[in-house]
């Protein structure tokens, strides 16, 4: 059996190419995962979420969890199968939706108790019990259960937040090792909010309990973008080198060119997708509206040298009028779009960094994305 592992093939700077391997196939690094939070990519079949380059997409536990229920997807056969996904899932803990959209939390050392968000029912999520979802999921990655608290928080709640993650990532390792035994991965969350001495805490915390990756939560929480970057180069040299790091949640084209300089491997974010059902395309000279006037008349694609149909094959003016007329068409293909947008951009880095050239690639990038704002 394939075992999980990560190999690093190149360095520019701190920006990282690596391998991460799976039972269920090969990760390229810097890796954008498309999120399917409901077993879907909002809009997308999967076939075509595979052809834009995705390699791996991210479930989330909450979501499914309530609806349909992890038990229902395992007796189906599991998420691969239920959604028509072969290559790698990775699920998150669930943990930021209860705080985020889950009603009457109640926090304490055992659990976090909420009412769905759905229909009022009650649920209570352990450290042990998302680990039990994410194995009945089938998920190839999973993380621990941590307490994602909000921004700003002063520094001693931060504190008291982080030491409770520590001690939930201890327990999710524990349930973890007792029921995955197959090649998966759990992977522990760094918190500790902007405050550089708890990052260093709860690094140092989780490399003592040891996993086969560390995910840096807690940030695109409405902190900035500057905010964020002096975060991640505190916290990235405390993680080991020969271990994955990923950046949950994350982000923007240059927050993503951003932080792999700073040395993060890993990312997700529903933005590609979200924005597309709502107009915003991402190109190289930057986002665009294409439901404003201007497009109404606009022959050209998106982006003529693309691989991806939704961005080559299709004039602004038709996909202006598609969300004009409100049909269902335009979702898909914007959101095609921004997704082989996101992948094609990781590939660039990927090689810039191999041709230790990441640097000016960054700065080349930089001036002609923001160019436009």
């Amino acid at each position: 059996m394939t075992t999980f592992g990560y190999t690093l093939h190149a360095t520019s700077g701190a920006a990282r190419r690596g391998t991460v391997t799976t039972p269920r196939g090969l990760i390229q690094t810097p890796a954008f995962m498309p999120v399917g939070t409901a077993a879907t990519v909002k809009a997308m079949q999967v076939r075509d979420v595979a052809a834009t380059g995705a390699e791996i997409i991210l479930g989330n536990t909450y979501h499914l969890m309530l609806r349909p229920s992890a038990e229902r997807i395992a007796r189906l056969g599991g998420l691969h199968r239920f959604m028509g996904w072969e290559g790698p899932i990775l699920t998150d803990s669930g943990g930021f939706q209860v705080m985020s959209l889950a009603k009457l939390r109640r926090l304490t050392e055992k659990a976090v108790t909420f009412q769905s968000h759905i229909d009022g029912s009650r649920h209570e999520l352990s450290p042990e019990r998302s680990i039990e979802i994410q194995n009945l999921l089938g998920s190839d990655i999973q993380m621990q259960l941590d307490e994602c608290p909000p921004f700003p928080i002063a520094e001693d709640a931060s504190l008291e937040s982080l030491e409770l993650s520590l001690r939930w990532a201890k327990r999710s390792k524990a349930a973890f090792d007792h029921l995955a035994d197959d090649g998966r991965a759990l992977f522990g969350i760094v918190q500790g909010s902007v405050y550089p001495d708890q990052r260093k805490r709860s690094a140092e915390g989780l490399m003592e309990i040891g996993f086969p990756g560390y995910s840096v939560g807690g940030l695109a929480v409405g902190e900035g973008q500057g905010a964020m970057f002096e975060t991640l180069e505190v916290t990235t040299p405390l993680l080991p080198r020969d271990k994955p790091r990923y950046l949950m949640g994350v982000g923007k084209p240059d927050d993503l060119v951003g932080a792999v300089a700073r040395g993060i491997d890993m990312f997700d974010c529903v933005l590609p997708t979200r924005s597309g059902r709502h107009g915003q395309a991402f190109t190289w000279d930057g986002p665009i509206n294409i439901k404003n006037a201007t497009y109404q008349d606009d022959p050209t694609p998106l982006d003529p040298e693309s691989d991806c149909p939704a961005s080559r094959d299709y004039a602004k003016a038709y996909l202006n009028h598609l969300f004009r007329a409100g049909e269902y068409l335009a979702a898909t293909l914007l959101s095609w779009h921004n997704l082989a947008f996101y992948q094609a951009l990781m590939q660039r880095m990927r090689t810039a960094i191999e041709d230790d050239r990441f640097e000016a690639f960054a700065a080349d990038f930089l001036n002609r994305y923001r160019s436009s704002s």
